[in-house]
């Protein structure tokens, strides 16, 4: 299985890393601004990778194993854009709070 993503689905993928590394950028500077720096941050941010990164890379190998040559690609899809608006939200509540 290789993984090739190609078109959308590669923008989708550098959107989800996009948006998680501001993320993490602003959770580092405001972790910096209180005094205080923890590590444990990053550690979600990982876990982050393992929850959601993943499956879309296996959705993306698998679907060319797919017969109808949609239905992955459209699963690939609303996860991208689920995280997507779930970072989108995380960065608009870190400077609401």
């Amino acid at each position: 299985m290789n993984l090739t993503l190609s078109g959308w689905m590669l923008y989708t993928m550098w959107a989800v890393f996009g948006l998680m590394s501001i993320n993490l950028l602003i959770s580092l500077f405001k972790s910096f601004g209180k005094g205080s720096f923890d590590t444990a941050f990053v550690l979600d941010y990982l876990k982050d990778i393992l929850y959601y990164v993943l499956p879309l890379n296996i959705l993306a190998a698998m679907a060319p194993m797919d017969p109808t040559n949609w239905t992955l690609v459209i699963f690939y899809y609303v996860g991208g854009i689920a995280v997507i608006v779930k970072y989108l939200m995380d960065i608009k509540n870190s400077f609401t709070k």
